[in-house]
């Protein structure tokens, strides 16, 4: 029998819930072998009730995969029926149009049993650094070339081990140390979730999760609509041009319709697919409308199904938002990012004083080579520029946005690698000017110490589109990259000798706000913090700065 569960326990225990999925997190962190898990944290971690919902995530949940894990959960149930699991099942899939939306990211479910019943479901995500096939790379034609996709299967039977599933996944990747540590290590999170809110149940006289779920989704629905009702009603629209692997821009549209407490995003009119891997399943579309609409409305309120209740996501099919099986999806956030600012520009025609002006975004390199001594080397490096400004707030300096992935340490990534942090440096001037300045990017220059050639797949993005500045702001700096003085393609792969340079400049956020408002004080602490150059304070700001005074 479900307990009623009164206001303030309703708070204590959705904290509790919260400290819960934060322990798997770290329980995931600590026990994985990647420095993509273990470093820059591109994880996640949700609990479930009984009935699927989503009602807690990890505090360092990646965006993306908190905003797919309600879809992955359902698919997940649709092949094995609640009725049918048992004590000691541990599912795993790294389907991209079932999970995250591409073949990297593994999605690991496991159900809680409490006196022979589900009483909720544990499920762990990680970025797996190798999945075989071609590699990451944006040059994929079809997903087939992308490495071993993984149906919905259980990994734990009754909590036997599938070997021969194992024995697949070993004989299909590159570094099998790295994937099957990383793999164990979501599994052990998922277990001590399962402990854990076993323990919460007895601690609070619990049977079963489902009042606390009722309560914390129906107060957040209440909230985020609460906020969507204060907007005006109306449709807006918006588009923006984001660059691909050849010559010819891809356009993104979309129809931003908000009627009372509801909202409905039609991407009608965006670029249709193209023979790279770029593309973009609807499950990750969907995922970063979610977070807009959380930033807009109601982000101090944690994450849980209400995110996802009030929006209606829809796509042509075979859109570059909608993809379809069997298109290359491997460096799909480097379009689906754009959704960001692509709603944030549709918002601003609604509610022009809360968004936030375009960002300089993250990218990744996958360094794939060997190291000295002969071992494989086989790392993803993450970078990242500024963020936009907004109002009464500077953008930041080298922030990931839109994700929330962790920056590895450069001694930590020398140490791993081989390959040296020679300089990491702020970029005077890449922040748009503003009422409120844009964040800047950084210079991130790196030798190849291992002796050996080591290619580079690169997924860059802000090369060509720099960030939009709001309100009368300017754009932010774009993005390159060097092989020692020569540029290079932000995407595809390239070959870093041994001794070579390989140099990255980070693009800047968008200003927000008239240049000509911004305090002369801000200029000048600009200045002297190395935000902005004597030429840039001339250029965008029509002040004058005596280096010697």
């Amino acid at each position: 029998m479900t307990r009623k569960i009164d206001t303030i326990t309703l708070g204590i225990v959705w904290d509790h819930l919260i400290s819960i999925a934060d322990e798997i997190l770290l329980t995931l962190v600590r026990t994985s072998f990647s420095i993509t898990v273990r470093e820059a944290w591109d994880v996640g971690a949700v609990i479930f009730d009984s009935l699927g919902r989503p009602i807690a995530q990890g505090s360092q949940s990646t965006p993306a995969f908190t905003g797919t894990a309600f879809y992955t959960i359902e698919k997940l149930l649709q092949k094995f029926p609640v009725e049918e699991l048992q004590d000691g099942d541990v599912i795993i899939t790294n389907d991209p149009w079932i999970g995250t939306g591409h073949i990297p990211d593994v999605n690991v479910l496991r159900p809680v049993f409490r006196n022979g019943s589900i009483i909720g479901f544990v499920m762990t995500i990680t970025h797996l650094v190798d999945v075989g096939g071609r590699g990451s790379s944006t040059l994929n034609k079809e997903v087939y070339e992308e490495g071993l996709l993984i149906p919905p299967i259980k990994i734990y039977k009754r909590g036997e081990v599938n070997e021969d599933l194992l024995d697949i996944i070993n004989n299909n990747v590159r570094a099998p140390e790295q994937v099957m540590g990383d793999i164990m290590a979501n599994i052990s999170g998922t277990y001590v979730g399962g402990l854990k809110l076993n323990e919460l149940l007895d601690q609070y006289e619990l049977d079963d999760l489902q009042g606390v779920a009722d309560g914390i989704i129906r107060q957040s629905d209440s909230a985020i609509r609460e906020k969507i009702q204060a907007m005006p009603d109306g449709v807006y629209s918006n588009q923006l041009k984001v660059e691909t692997q050849d010559e010819e821009a891809l356009l993104l549209k979309c129809s931003l319709e908000i009627k009372a407490d509801t909202i409905t995003v039609d991407f009608a009119g965006s670029s249709s697919i193209v023979p790279y891997a770029i593309n973009v399943p609807i499950c990750y579309t969907r995922s970063w409308c979610a977070y807009t609409l959380k930033c807009l409305t109601t982000p101090s309120i944690p994450n849980n199904l209400a995110n996802v209740l009030p929006m209606e996501v829809v796509a042509p099919e075979d859109c570059i938002l909608n993809a379809q099986h069997p298109a290359a999806t491997c460096g799909r956030n480097t379009v689906g990012w754009y959704v960001v600012p692509l709603l944030m520009g549709a918002f601003a025609k609604a509610i022009p004083e809360a968004v936030q002006a375009e960002t300089g975004m993250a990218m990744t390199v996958v360094f794939n080579g060997k190291k000295q001594d002969g071992r494989k080397l086989l790392d993803q490096y993450f970078a990242t520029g500024g963020i936009g400004g907004m109002t009464e707030l500077d953008g930041q300096q080298t922030t990931p946005a839109p994700t929330n992935c962790a920056l590895v340490s450069s001694e930590i990534w020398e140490d791993e690698t081989e390959v040296a942090v020679l300089e990491r440096r702020i970029l005077p001037d890449s922040g748009g000017a503003g009422e409120y300045r844009g964040g800047t990017g950084q210079e991130i220059l790196l030798q190849n110490n291992t002796g050996n050639p080591i290619n580079l797949s690169l997924f860059g993005l802000r090369t060509e589109f720099p960030a939009s500045g709001y309100a009368g702001g300017k754009e932010g700096g774009l993005r390159e990259f060097r092989i020692n003085d020569d540029a290079i393609s932000p995407k595809g792969i390239h070959t870093l000798g041994p001794g070579e340079k390989f140099t990255i400049q980070e693009a800047g956020g968008g200003g927000f706000g008239e240049p000509a408002k911004r305090p002369f004080e801000k200029i000048v602490e600009d200045y002297r913090n190395g935000f902005i150059s004597v030429i840039g304070a001339k250029k965008d700001y029509d002040v004058e700065i005596d280096p010697d005074n």
